[in-house]
């Protein structure tokens, strides 16, 4: 098969390795990518805001299938043009992408089927959204409605930052993303990540993960679009997963199907592990960045075939297979980060880091000039690794960050605390 995946990022990278090691496929395309990518297969310069260049490609190219990476295409309707034009693609379509694409469309679809999730109201307007914060209280969590690049949620402890967000989102501080805000309950428990194949009727697990989202150790900091994460997450015994399974993903696949929009591709659930069971913080529809980078590794299963049987709506009597180990990543970003940050600093010593027993370091921010890998993003690194245990494959990791030679960059020096903390009660 040829096979086009489109993104730039870690998620693309870990994608193309497991993509390109699989015996179905012949040729691998990724555009535009990144030097990871490049290692995998070819990079091509398509703008992937243009459909009608993506399907020219396609038919140029024999593409089979085409792989959809980063959330803002499929929100687009990629999917539904790549279908058109008679081009298998994985992902979901514009209408039930908006389980990410709006969290109004996702919070009423879990009021619709009875899936757990904090107490939420709309707003559209500043001062009603004023008035209701002021009855809640705080904490209380802040999102602007549409997609925002990671930056449209405020966890506010208190009414001052509350009210702060308000006016930032209706000043159109987000663009669009902020014209209608979605106030929620602020939950207490702690957070996880369980992943799905679903074709439309049949939903097949795939594993958890736990992600890092403040910038610096102990969790402090800004949020970032994530700083490292492992699995599985200990959090999610296999009596949880299968409570989000029946409470929180199938009633949601049903609904969709209900109303005419069957989703098919990987679902991701962000959720709350709280006293009274999981509840459903938010819904990606792909995969997440870096828990890719931790599934990967960790799947036994050919993932092209797996993508495929959601496509063929062929789900019902496939099996996904995982090893056993642990699987962690460690997130190198440029200082500064998640703020304004330099780029074009140099990066050496690659090699020696993933000549260090089971490593392997996908590209998230990176460019080639002159012979020379270049940092040219924020996330720029993801240096991940097997384990049998949480405590070995963080030495592996660690062991690997600290033969990089990137002066202009940092991480955090904790990543999967928690899981260790379990290991060692």
């Amino acid at each position: 098969m040829n096979i086009l995946l489109i993104g730039s990022g870690g998620r693309e990278h870990a994608l193309a390795w497991k993509i390109s090691a699989s015996p179905l496929c012949d040729a691998l395309y990724t555009a535009p990518g990144n030097p990871g990518t490049a290692r995998c297969g070819e990079n091509v310069a398509l703008d992937v805001t243009d459909h009608a260049a993506i399907i020219d490609f396609c038919r140029a190219k024999t593409i089979d299938l085409v792989v959809v990476g980063p959330e803002a295409p499929l929100v687009a309707g990629l999917v539904d043009d790549l279908t058109a034009a008679g081009i298998k693609a994985f992902g979901p379509t514009k209408a039930a992408a908006q389980l990410e694409g709006s969290k109004a469309f996702t919070k009423e679809l879990c009021a619709e089927a009875g899936i757990p999730t904090a107490a939420f109201a709309r707003f559209t307007e500043e001062a009603a959204a004023r008035a209701y914060v002021a009855e809640k209280g705080a904490p209380i969590v802040i999102k602007a409605d549409g997609l925002a690049a990671g930056k449209g949620v405020v966890v506010a402890e208190t009414l001052d930052e509350a009210n702060d967000a308000l006016a930032m989102m209706f000043a159109g501080g987000l663009g669009a993303a902020g014209a209608e805000v979605v106030i929620e309950d602020y939950l207490t428990g702690e957070e996880a990540s369980f992943f799905a194949f679903s074709d439309g009727t049949h939903v097949v697990p795939l594993a958890s993960a736990q992600d890092h989202k403040r910038a610096f150790d102990g969790d402090t900091g800004p949020n970032t679009g994530g700083m490292g994460a492992y699995s599985p997450a200990p959090v999610l015994t296999p009596a949880l997963e299968e409570e989000v399974m029946a409470r929180i993903i199938r009633p949601t696949v049903a609904t969709l199907k209900a109303r005419g929009t069957p989703y098919r591709g990987v679902l991701y659930a962000g959720l709350m592990i709280t006293a009274a069971g999981p509840k459903l913080i938010e819904y990606n529809v792909r995969f997440g960045d870096p828990e890719c980078q931790v599934l990967m590794p960790r799947m036994k299963t050919d993932l092209v075939a797996a993508m495929l049987a959601a496509v063929d709506e062929e789900l019902k009597s496939f099996d996904l297979r995982w090893w056993d180990e642990v699987a962690l990543t460690v997130v190198m970003a440029s200082k500064g980060y998640p703020g304004a940050y330099p780029r074009g600093s140099e990066i050496g010593g690659l090699d020696a880091a993933e000549a260090v027993e089971n490593v392997l370091v996908f590209h998230a921010g990176t460019k080639q000039a002159g012979g020379r890998l270049l940092a040219d993003g924020g996330r720029v690194l993801n240096v991940t690794s097997l384990g049998k245990n949480v405590a070995e494959a963080r030495r592996n990791a660690y062991d690997a960050v600290a033969v990089i030679d990137w002066p202009e960059g940092f991480c955090r020096t904790d990543i999967g605390w928690r899981a260790m903390a379990r290991e060692n009660s």
